[in-house]
């Protein structure tokens, strides 16, 4: 991402008439760069997937702002809470400004809460390989460009990171993609929230321009790929947080 458009995303903590100025100045640019090539395709399900153990469990996820991630799995039936943040790195760097850098070691993420009875980890996975994002791209989504915006999966235990790795090997060896994909499995990492004016984002700004340009598709492309996983109302942030 190049700095002045980094800029139009921190604007959105403040004033609206600031955001809306922003979404002017800015929105032919959106508009015109390419977005990601391989995502919103059909793929194989896992073929090893983690047993359904309990009625809570959580996957952590990178795959380029963090914005339309969440979005998307807000919309899966069976996930309780999508909240983005970032991992990867320490707690003192788990800052937007400074994880901006590039140099932190995080990467822009969701921490997903779902019900194993009700969709499992695998399908978790086939959904982000499949619309959340394009795996194939290293170190960038679309117009975002940085380590921060990598493809990675932080997995919570050894039976994600198995499940996760045998994932990548199988649609790397059915040739799913055009190129090789380029997701990291990076274990042992903390997740730590993002601020609070990222929460919910997509929901809140579905005309900002980022965000009609790059996630929109993905809610359509979820929607249509998983239309047994599709719910059309989003689990919130702020009403998981009104709940507790």
């Amino acid at each position: 991402m190049t700095r002045e458009f980094s800029e139009v995303r921190k604007i959105a903590s403040g004033p609206a008439f600031w955001l809306l100025a922003a979404a002017a100045a800015f929105g032919t640019w959106a508009l015109t760069t390419p977005s990601a090539a391989q995502e919103g395709i059909k793929i194989p399900a896992p073929m090893l997937d983690a047993p359904a153990q309990g009625n809570s469990a959580v996957a952590v996820l990178a795959g380029g702002c963090f914005w339309g991630v969440q979005g998307v799995f807000q919309h899966v039936e069976g996930v309780t809470n999508a909240v983005s943040g970032y991992a990867g790195g320490d707690k003192q760097t788990a800052k937007y400004n400074v994880v901006g850098s590039g140099s932190t070691g995080h990467a822009e993420s969701v921490r997903i809460t779902f019900d194993p009875q009700k969709i499992s980890y695998g399908r978790i996975l086939q959904i982000y390989f499949s619309v959340a994002h394009d795996p194939t791209e290293l170190n960038r989504q679309g117009p975002d460009t940085g380590t921060q915006y990598r493809s990675t999966i932080f997995p919570a235990d050894a039976e994600q990171a198995k499940v996760a790795k045998a994932y990548v090997a199988q649609l790397d060896k059915a040739k799913v993609f055009d190129a090789t994909i380029a997701t990291t499995i990076e274990p042992g990492h903390a997740f730590y929230k993002a601020e609070d004016y990222h929460q919910d984002f997509l929901t809140l700004n579905p005309t900002y321009p980022y965000i009609v340009y790059n996630d929109l598709p993905k809610i359509e492309n979820l929607k249509r790929l998983f239309p047994d996983r599709y719910r059309s109302d989003p689990v919130l942030v702020s009403e998981a947080k009104a709940s507790n």
